[in-house]
Order: C-alpha cells, then structure tokens, then sequence
C-alpha cells in the first residue's frame, strides 16, 4: 500500500513503481528477466508489514507473484503479455490475469502500464478483484506514478493508490515520492497522505537480475 528524506527507485510491487518495466529491447529473445521487489508499510494505527513481488519475463510472457499485496497473509499470481510501441514516446502495456487466494480469494484481471518521454514517466499497476465468496468484497486496487528523473540514479514525482490492504481516512491516498538507483539495485520510499491525514510511510527496495 513525519516527513522523511524519500528515497525511491524504478521497482515494482504495491506498492510498487508500478509494474515491472518491460524487457529491455536488449534482452535476448529467448532469455529470462528478473524482479524482487519488498515493500514496508508503516502505518499510523495498524500492525506493519511487508509486502514482496517476484516478476519473470520471457520474450513476450510475464509472471509475478505477489503476497500481501490484495489484503493481508494472502497471495497472488498473475500471467500476461509484454506489448511496447514507440521511440521517443514509449507505451509499454502489460495485460494480465491473477488468481488470488488466502484472506482474500477471487480473480482479477488487471495490467501494469508505462508512457514515458524524456525525463518524464507515468506508470500505474492496476487490478479489479472479483470476490469469489462474497461479492461485496469486490474492489478496484490501483498504484499510479509520476516521475521526473533529472539524472539517471534519481526520481522524484508524486503517487496515488487505493488499496483495501490498510485502512486510512482517504479513499484514494496520495503523496510524494524520491529515490536513487545503484545499478540493478533501487531504493524507494513513498510518504502518503502527508497534510490530510497521519501519513503512511512505505520504504521499498529491488533487484533486477
């Protein structure tokens, strides 16, 4: 799902960036492409946790895995299609469809977008679950960014989610984001609902292999 200095990275997870970037036009065809991602969530009034994503990427195919991300001590798994079109402007679209079981069980489809130019990103990760035990539980959980990354190891930008993992005062929460990347590795960090009600503190780190 005070004000602190905010260290961010290009990771994926609930957190985060968004989705997974799209295989690099590098990256041979028939080879395998990697992510793990951890978010901590500090919360104001609830219990901390964290909340891991693992991707793989193969040519066009996408997998990921993904626990605490829909609700708590519940997992998720997802299988889609790699599309990115474009030079300058590049949109990369990654749809989707996920299994989710644990506290929470349904299906949902949902994808992982980027439009960058320049400088300049946005990116959203997004999901509709079907509750398949009771339809009330059926909710629209997304994890949107916009990013200006003045030089290649830093980013800053702002973020909004809806999330149904923790409850705040906010349906929609949003904030402000920063961060460094060290080769494959990035560190994240997002401050949430900072001037509208007690912020939300999410510190996320990644690797790429």
């Amino acid at each position: 799902m005070a004000t602190l200095i905010l260290l961010t990275g290009r990771i994926s997870g609930q957190t985060a960036t968004n989705g997974p970037p799209a295989p690099s036009p590098d990256t041979a065809p028939n080879s395998w492409a990697y992510s793990f991602s951890a978010y901590t969530f500090l919360l104001p009034h609830e219990q901390n946790y964290v909340n891991p994503n693992f991707t793989a990427d193969h040519g066009g195919l996408h997998l990921e895995a993904r626990y605490n991300y829909e609700a708590l001590r519940t997992g998720s798994v997802w299988v889609g299609h790699n599309f990115s079109v474009g030079k300058k402007l590049v949109l990369a679209v990654t749809p989707m469809l996920g299994g989710v079981f644990g506290n929470l069980t349904g299906v949902a489809p949902g994808y992982n977008l980027s439009l960058s130019f320049g400088k300049f990103e946005l990116s959203s990760q997004s999901e509709y679950v079907f509750d398949t035990r009771d339809r009330a539980g059926n909710f629209f959980y997304t994890l949107s960014e916009f990013s200006y990354s003045p030089v290649d190891w830093f980013r800053t930008g702002l973020v909004a989610q809806r999330t149904k993992a923790y409850e705040t005062e906010l349906d929609i929460q949003r904030g402000l984001l920063a961060g460094f990347s060290y080769k494959k590795v990035d560190f994240t960090t997002y401050i949430f609902n900072f001037g509208w009600t007690d912020p939300t503190v999410v510190f996320a780190a990644g690797v790429n292999f």
